[in-house]
């Protein structure tokens, strides 16, 4: 018990700060990039603006390959990559490349899913005045869908938590290199216990989080 202790109390925070900057800047890569192929996605396939079958049909085939990866396998395909834009991908911010890769077409789809579900008779309405899909975008379909959009966001960033600790696999840092290095390697089970708590702890934390936000944007 002494022995998990001092290893906690060694390792905890630097593997919690690595994982941190891990999710949280692939998150945000994710959701930006992500957004931009929803919304192009949403654009090209929707009559009322530009219906392009052929380029709807393109961007989801680029975006179902990248998906169709298991994450370990992208992960070390990406590898190469990761140390032409890091130097080193044994590092955090080397497995923030595989890790935004994959946050970027998880949340294209679901940023997608929820342009689509914005009431067609609001956007009817507003496409009748003669607006702008810039300005029907700022005033209709970006506040109708953002509560659906923090949600996906929630989602992405649970699934970024899970993909880390496999980052952490094969030495890139972070709260799955702990449990691996210390609590599987070595034996340590109350290191294992100790990470799988604390990833509980943050799950609930970002999910609760993100239902009160998601709750505050939703139109009555």
């Amino acid at each position: 018990m002494s022995e998990t202790i001092q290893i906690l109390q060694q390792n905890l925070g630097q593997a919690l700060w690595e994982t941190t900057e891990m999710v949280v800047i692939s998150g945000v890569i994710g959701v930006v990039f992500g957004t931009l192929l929803g919304i192009i996605l949403y654009y090209f396939s929707n009559p009322l603006f530009s219906l392009k079958p052929w380029v709807n049909n393109t961007f989801g085939f680029i975006i179902n390959a990248i998906r169709s990866f298991p994450f370990l396998i992208l992960m070390v395909v990406l590898i190469p990559l990761a140390k032409i834009l890091t130097g080193d991908p044994y590092t955090p911010m080397g497995g923030t490349v595989s890790l935004a890769i994959a946050a970027i077409p998880f949340y294209a789809r679901l940023a997608e899913g929820a342009f689509t579900d914005v009431d067609a008779g609001i956007v009817e309405a507003a496409c009748s005045t003669g607006a702008k899909f810039g300005l029907i975008f700022r005033q209709v379909l970006f506040p109708e869908a953002l509560p659906a959009l923090i949600r996906g966001f929630v989602l992405t960033l649970i699934s970024l938590l899970g993909y880390s600790a496999m980052v952490g696999t094969i030495g890139a840092g972070g709260i799955g290199n702990l449990a691996i290095q210390y609590g599987y390697n070595r034996y340590e089970t109350g290191v294992l216990i100790a990470v799988i708590i604390i990833l509980v702890v943050i799950v609930q934390l970002i999910q609760w989080i993100g239902d009160k936000f998601a709750s505050h944007f939703t139109h009555a």
